[in-house]
């Protein structure tokens, strides 16, 4: 969701000086390294306290249990987490032919330490230098960062798990798959698993890259979907039908997209059918021949995937509230154990505490840009933190005459774990019109 649907994106480039400062004026410290503050400096505090928790190496965890599940599928690759979240533009977007006015690159999208550094946006960010290392087979697991809106299902930070495989642009190559489609062919065949599949390619709607034979292309996009489709069949077999089990449940139901994203092509989404609803679990395609270029290894073919480990973890363990998972309620982690999938068994649901805040939305910056709502966004969680559930506009308004544009935003205070005093909910709320007024010079209605 966004401010106003007029305000276009990209825009959005400059940011106040002193927003979010933290430590010694000028700079800012992420990680131990101080980095000196210019245009596009937006990271938080709140997002720079959660670099350091790496959800998916606690044991129990059901993040922990969903990585090792998916690294079990493949298990003769590389398991990669060991990665700095801190990038530089150039590999979030260059090194994989983002367009120069894609909207991620936006600091109204993606968290920017300075013009020079920012925290990766997916965990595609390291495929160059993974692929340059020469890795064959990799699975990367690492926390992503995205300015998003507050509700039950997005958060500023989450994880995300990559594959990819790459082989050589050859008869050597070419075999090499060959074989392994009808190994994985084979293996589908004999499984409780109904596929509604696509083209590998189509030339008007999903093209192949001129780059590559045809033929290259249906073998690698053939691999890519059989592979995942028995990964599909690891998370979600036995588990997607209501009453249905592993033994005596109906058949897992895949079907198969076409889409576009920068850095494939062609480009896929697979969508399982998960208690009546089909649900979109994971990206993928043919990874860009040139990302193997920037990588020196032009001689390379390529696929890769990517999911989201809280999306997957919520519909596996019927999780509501992607708060949960940094949870420190030992409420939460008692439930689980490392290597079991279990329905997530809610503790209480304490009272909402709604709070209304109107203002005159700003021009910022010296009026170069007008407040953004994640830049809203970004301070509610700053001052309350995971006490607060969801921030919803309500209403805006446009005055005829000076053309002030006026937003009422409802923010719902809810914590996981306890009830909330009225004297609790009006100080935080208090101390969030007070920074709306100090930060960004809000007129309050």
């Amino acid at each position: 969701m966004r401010l106003l649907s007029n305000v276009a994106p990209l825009r959005c480039r400059v940011r106040l000086a002193r927003l979010y400062s933290t430590g010694t004026s000028g700079v800012v410290n992420v990680m131990g390294k101080d980095y000196t503050r210019d245009h596009l400096t937006n990271i938080t505090p709140t997002i720079i306290s959660k670099l350091s928790r790496k959800l998916y190496n606690q044991p129990g965890h059901p993040l922990s249990t969903l990585r090792a599940l998916i690294e079990s599928h493949f298990a003769d690759y590389a398991h990669l987490s060991s990665v700095s979240p801190i990038v530089s533009p150039a590999q979030n977007f260059d090194g994989l032919s983002f367009p120069a006015d894609h909207p991620g690159r936006s600091p109204t999208d993606s968290y920017y330490i300075n013009k020079h550094t920012m925290l990766r946006t997916h965990t595609s960010a390291h495929e160059v230098e993974v692929f340059a290392r020469g890795t064959a087979r990799y699975l990367l697991t690492a926390d992503v960062y995205r300015r998003d809106e507050i509700d039950a299902s997005h958060y500023p930070v989450f994880h995300q798990m990559e594959g990819a495989r790459v082989v050589s642009a050859d008869s050597t190559g070419m075999a090499e798959l060959t074989a392994d489609n009808a190994r994985l062919r084979a293996e589908l065949a004999r499984s409780p698993i109904v596929i509604d599949d696509i083209p590998h390619f189509d030339a008007r709607t999903n093209p192949h890259q001129p780059e590559h034979d045809p033929a290259h292309a249906v073998a690698l996009a053939e691999n890519l979907k059989l592979s995942l489709n028995g990964l599909l069949l690891k998370l979600f077999g036995g588990r997607a039908n209501l009453g249905g089990d592993a033994e005596g449940g109906e058949p897992l139901r895949v079907r198969w997209v076409e889409t576009t994203f920068p850095w494939t092509a062609p480009s896929f989404e697979a969508e399982v059918l998960f208690r009546g609803e089909w649900l979109e679990i994971l990206g993928c395609g043919v990874v860009r021949q040139k990302t193997l270029e920037n990588a020196n290894v032009p001689d390379k073919l390529a696929w890769a995937f990517g999911l989201g480990l809280e999306r997957i973890a919520m519909i596996l363990y019927s999780i509501p509230d992607i708060r949960l998972f940094w949870s420190d309620d030992p409420r939460f982690a008692a439930q689980f154990a490392q290597g079991e999938i279990s329905a997530f068994r809610p503790y209480s649901r304490y009272p909402a505490c709604y709070k209304d805040v109107s203002f005159w939305r700003p021009d910022v910056a010296g009026g170069t840009r007008a407040m953004h709502e994640n830049d809203f966004c970004d301070l509610v969680r700053d001052v309350a933190g995971d006490l607060v559930e969801d921030v919803t506009l309500t209403d805006e308004f446009e005055h005829p005459t000076t053309k002030r544009q006026s937003v009422c935003y409802r923010i719902n205070y809810r914590s996981m774990d306890r009830s909330l005093s009225n004297d609790e909910t009006n100080a935080l709320h208090a101390k969030v019109v007070s920074e709306l007024k100090n930060q960004f010079g809000a007129e309050i209605r």
